[in-house]
């Protein structure tokens, strides 16, 4: 069984790579629960929705990962991305419940400048 720890990681990759798809068979509950600011998301389509969100905010992004924590079933990132029209993500912090090796629950908020403004 895959530690906290290695979920997260794998997520991260993943991600980092484009591969939302892949993401998702390997880190994700068919069970998952969703709190962001933008509402209540469940299974792997809320998963879908949320990263169309963020997709359609900051398009063609690139991310960066400050922290990455983990302990027993529960880890936490905390991570700021920048889009391809200059709009930015700051203070995102999402947090995790693992268990089985699959995100059963999960966190998601982050503030957005659009291009040009002060974060």
């Amino acid at each position: 069984m895959r530690t906290t720890e290695q979920v997260l990681r794998d997520h991260l990759e993943r991600r980092r790579c484009g591969d939302l798809e892949g993401d998702l068979r390997a880190n994700y509950s068919d069970e998952l629960v969703v709190l962001s600011k933008d509402g209540i998301y469940r299974g792997k389509d809320g998963i879908r929705k949320c990263a169309a969100i963020l997709k359609k905010i900051l398009p063609d992004a690139t991310f960066d990962f400050d922290v990455v924590r983990a302990a027993d079933e529960y880890g936490m990132l905390g991570w700021r991305g920048a889009g391809g029209n200059g709009s930015e993500a700051c203070h995102g912090a999402d947090s995790y419940v693992i268990r089985d090796g699959r995100i059963i629950a999960q966190t998601i908020q982050y503030e957005v400048w659009p291009e040009g403004s002060e974060g």
